[in-house]
């Protein structure tokens, strides 16, 4: 048993990588941009070493516990279960007899130079079987359970789920792709994915974690996705659980994070990019030569794509001494897919603009989350994903303070960050403005993006007549990110009627006097927008909140050509749904119901429908914003 201990720290001795912090410039930025947490100790801890005296012979009880003693570690209970299995007196493969006897058992402790020489299947060999983790009860998680927040860390309640129809929870997931029209749909939706919730009758946990799992992929949140992957233990992965877990590694470039799955359930499929996956891990567990030349001749057979093979064998490169000059050239490339825009962002490729161009928005969510990748180039795809909801505030105004303290990026990237920061710094209110006003040059969602940026230097402006024609834009700004206590200070400068009244009237929280048929048909005379959409939008989410008349409110929506009655299959699931309290249903049809690349795709009857579901269970804020979003982006 010591023996496997002291092998285990040699491996470990290996694979040890030594931090160096390094200091920083001096911020100029005011103290709303983000400060760098403080740099890590510079003393080293210090490299196990493996002792030289002789391993004593498997059967001696004791070993574990004097290791464990050796090592600083808590010394295990008497009666605790090993969790390594012990080595066995069979004979021991291949290996050299200088270092292993016929019976098994080990003549010295290897070298750190013959461990790095060993493959995989060697050092199993020297074992005599594979090595097998023991987990004890207590560090199991349980599958019904997985997730990333619990309700008292801001997760929906566990057991919202556990009386409702599977099937309807399996559709409002499978039939989700993931593209919503609201920014703050979509962090909702991420909110109940995260949340640790109990499967539904009739659906396994396996199934219903990587439902969510899929759809936080297609939304795009790919941080997300592997937290919440990472939290269902290796051992309850199912078959269809694979290829989740292959997807959610390759869209975050890690594909080191698949060996663990392939080191205990290598056999969950038999694919090409499976295989190759594991190859890739081969080479990072030492055996790099191996593993380059296996690539190298599935290239030749043609087991992959060129292009993906040549990309898996510089990634593998990466690992050990048998690095290998690797050309990759784009011209044939057609179509780009999660595992080669992985792969190449992992090497340190940008591949070619116009491939990028036609790959679709869920690869700028992906460039703006990658550490690896220039600041230009997330700055570039910052704006799709702060105006969907991947990005925060604290995000944007983060990437933006790195841009204005890196003196190699320039151009309109580093306009934008001194912008941003004029923003915050200059003395003169109008100087604040002119300075957002900058930044909010702009069209559609990339308007919206800009105003999530400048959201927390919005909700620093003081309320002044002299900018009451700005409101509408600093009231907007500070909704996207959801200062509505600041926005409502603006409610003494804004007219009844006014485009800025309507977004204040439907982010106000608590009770808000009914509004009266004058003033919301003054809204509708001021209304600029095609055929009246946001008129009707307005309506639809006042009635859901109940601060209209409900009459009133059919009148405006049907004057705008549209409807807000009738019943739907979906209408009718929501609602059932909210009359028993189910939080975690609603939400997940919400989401099925705001689908769409724009608000021209949301209808006044789903908007109500939508937040009246959501006030009704408790998720009231969500349905404020979400109301006044449609407002303020229509």
């Amino acid at each position: 048993m010591r023996a496997v201990n002291l092998l285990a720290g040699a491996a470990l001795a290996l694979t040890s990588v030594w931090a160096v912090a390094q200091e920083g410039p001096e911020s100029l930025l005011p103290k709303m941009f983000d400060e760098p947490a403080p740099a890590p100790s510079r003393t080293a801890a210090p490299r196990p070493q493996a002792p030289r005296t002789q391993a004593p012979r498997p059967q001696a009880s004791s070993s574990a516990p004097a290791a464990a003693a050796a090592s600083g570690a808590p010394r295990p209970a008497a009666t605790s279960t090993p969790v390594v299995q012990a080595v066995p007196t069979g004979t021991p493969g291949a290996m050299p007899t200088e270092i292993a006897q016929d019976d098994g058992t080990l003549r010295r402790i290897p070298t750190l130079e013959e461990l790095e020489r060993m493959s995989p299947e060697d050092f199993e060999a020297l074992l005599g079987a594979k090595v097998v983790i023991d987990m004890p009860p207590a560090a199991r998680r349980s599958a019904d359970e997985a997730g990333m927040l619990g309700a008292d860390e801001g997760g929906l309640p566990m057991a919202s789920l556990a009386g409702q129809n599977g099937s309807l929870i399996r559709v409002a997931l499978q039939g989700n792709r993931g593209q919503l029209v609201s920014r703050w749909g979509h962090i909702l939706l991420r909110r109940a994915l995260a949340s640790r919730l109990n499967p539904p009758a009739g659906m396994s946990a396996a199934d219903f974690m990587a439902m969510r799992v899929g759809l936080l992929l297609r939304m795009g949140e790919t941080d997300a996705a592997r937290v919440v992957l990472q939290d269902l233990d290796i051992a309850d992965y199912t078959p269809a659980f694979g290829q989740v877990a292959f997807d959610v590694y390759a869209r975050n470039a890690d594909f080191t994070g698949m060996c663990p799955v392939m080191a205990t359930q290598g056999s969950l499929r038999d694919d090409a990019a499976w295989n190759t996956s594991r190859t890739i891990c081969e080479a990072f567990r030492g055996n790099s030569t191996a593993a380059i030349s296996k690539l190298e001749r599935d290239r030749v057979r043609g087991k992959m794509d060129q292009i993906d093979l040549l990309l898996a064998q510089k990634y593998a490169g990466a690992a050990g001494k048998a690095r290998r000059a690797v050309t990759i050239e784009w011209d044939k490339v057609t179509t780009m897919t999660p595992w080669r825009y992985g792969l190449a962002i992992g090497t340190g490729l940008e591949p070619p603009a116009a491939l990028m161009a036609q790959a679709g928005p869920s690869y700028d969510y992906a460039t703006a989350l990658a550490p690896m990748v220039g600041l230009a180039r997330r700055a570039a795809a910052a704006d799709r994903a702060a105006a969907t909801g991947v990005l925060s505030n604290a995000a944007m105004v983060d990437l933006y303070s790195q841009i204005f303290a890196d003196a190699d990026v320039t151009g309109e990237w580093q306009d934008r960050a001194e912008s941003l920061r004029d923003a915050y710094t200059l003395q003169d209110p109008a100087a604040r403005l002119a300075a957002m006003q900058t930044l909010w040059n702009a069209k559609g969602s990339a308007l919206y993006a800009r105003q999530v940026l400048t959201a927390a230097a919005a909700a620093r402006m003081a309320p002044s007549a002299d900018m009451a024609e700005a409101a509408p834009s600093l009231i907007a700004s500070m909704l996207a990110a959801g200062y509505d206590a600041n926005a409502l200070r603006w409610s003494s400068v804004v007219e009844a009627g006014s485009r800025a009244w309507g977004m204040l009237i439907l982010a106000a929280p608590g009770r808000v006097a009914t509004v009266g048929s004058s003033t919301l048909n003054t809204y509708v005379d001021n209304d600029d927008s095609t055929q009246k959409r946001r008129s009707a939008f307005l309506a639809a989410g006042l009635a859901g909140l109940e601060r209209v008349d409900r009459a009133d409110a059919e009148r405006v929506v049907r004057d705008a050509g549209m409807g807000m009655g009738g019943s739907t299959r979906w209408t009718q699931a929501i609602d059932h749904a909210a009359s028993r309290g189910d939080e975690a249903s609603v939400a997940l049809l919400a989401a099925f119901g705001m689908q769409g690349d724009n608000w021209q795709r949301m209808t006044p009857r789903h908007l109500y429908h939508i937040v009246a579901a959501l006030r009704s269970v408790g998720l009231d804020a969500e349905a404020r914003m979400i109301a006044a979003e449609a407002v303020a982006r229509v």
